[in-house]
């Protein structure tokens, strides 16, 4: 019982130099998508369906609630179903995006670090059925490219947060817990090139990157702020940004606005952000960037209702992704 208390009570966050495992491609993105689709009318529109080739069949049998419920496989240690939603520091102050991106491109003036094609990305996403109970599968992909073009992408279960304890995965189609960096997925892509976003190179100027964007979500319309967010995961779920495309990104959540600063935060991989919310009816987005750089280091969504039918309560996070270098 007090190993579980704390468990329960270590809300925030993984510390700095806790075990990451790299690499991987699955999806949590299908039923992130499939999430998105049921819960915000503002949010799936235009999403580019190339995420959905990756789907998890999810099947579960666990209750995820705020307060984080506890599983355990035979003779195992607890494994954690699910991460409370981040909460902004006391009395921290909030910073303008206007301003974060201002000191964002004074800091990008020497290029560096430099924009790479691949991504790194530690998601929790929940998955939901109107007939079991939710899940949240926590997952860590690394996509790495070749000069020649070809790819690797490996998924592994493993949530930094409690390093080195069993993780909960419904690989085969079957909820249970595994050894943590156990590996879900592992190919090799051959080459491949395409000059369409978010596979064609990003712009680091914020205009450019603004038409890129649209075309990313498949929009003619001006860019809404649900709509650039669904577009910002498409991007970093592709590529690394460098200081130029962050600091273009930054400019540009700045320029659509509807993004609120709520303060600073501490994310699940013990980073220090500034944190940005849109509120959409039943569900809560938090951006969370970089506050020296403007680099995203997080997306949360959570919800703002209770949705009896799907066995989910206010608070409850949907999904959240962080991005790595």
């Amino acid at each position: 019982m007090a190993d579980e208390l704390g468990l329960l009570r270590s809300a925030n966050p993984v510390p700095a130099d806790g075990a990451h495992y790299g690499d991987g491609p699955l999806d949590h993105h299908a039923e992130r998508h499939l999430n998105r689709l049921l819960h915000d009318p503002h949010s799936g529109r235009g999403r580019r369906h190339s995420r959905l080739m990756w789907g998890l069949a999810a099947t579960a049998v666990v209750v995820a609630t705020s307060l984080t419920v506890l599983l355990s496989g035979p003779g195992s240690a607890p494994a954690v179903a699910a991460p409370r939603p981040l909460t902004v520091r006391a009395h921290s102050t909030p910073v303008p995006l206007k301003q974060l991106a201002e000191l964002a491109e004074v800091t990008a003036t020497d290029g560096d670090p430099e924009l790479r094609k691949g991504t790194h990305v530690q998601s929790w996403s929940l998955s939901m059925s109107d007939h079991t109970a939710p899940v949240t599968l926590p997952e860590e992909r690394v996509v790495r490219w070749n000069a020649d073009d070809s790819h690797t992408e490996l998924v592994v279960a493993t949530d930094p947060r409690h390093p080195g304890r069993p993780v909960l995965t419904d690989e085969g189609g079957e909820p249970r817990t595994v050894e943590d960096g156990h590996v879900l997925s592992r190919q090799t892509y051959p080459p491949s090139w395409s000059d369409a976003p978010p596979v064609a190179r990003p712009p680091h100027d914020a205009a450019r990157l603004r038409a890129y964007l649209k075309e990313a979500v498949r929009t003619d319309s001006s860019l809404t702020t649900p709509e650039l967010l669904d577009a910002v995961e498409e991007l970093l779920d592709n590529w690394t940004l460098g200081a130029r495309e962050s600091a273009a990104l930054a400019r540009l959540l700045a320029d659509v606005g509807g993004l609120r600063p709520v303060g600073q935060v501490t994310d699940r991989l013990g980073r220090t952000g500034q944190a940005y919310v849109y509120d959409a009816k039943g569900s809560r987005r938090m951006l969370v960037l970089d506050p020296a750089t403007g680099a995203v280091l997080g997306l949360e969504t959570t919800f703002t209702e209770d949705e009896p039918e799907y066995g989910v309560k206010t608070g409850d996070v949907m999904e959240y992704s962080a991005w790595m270098r």
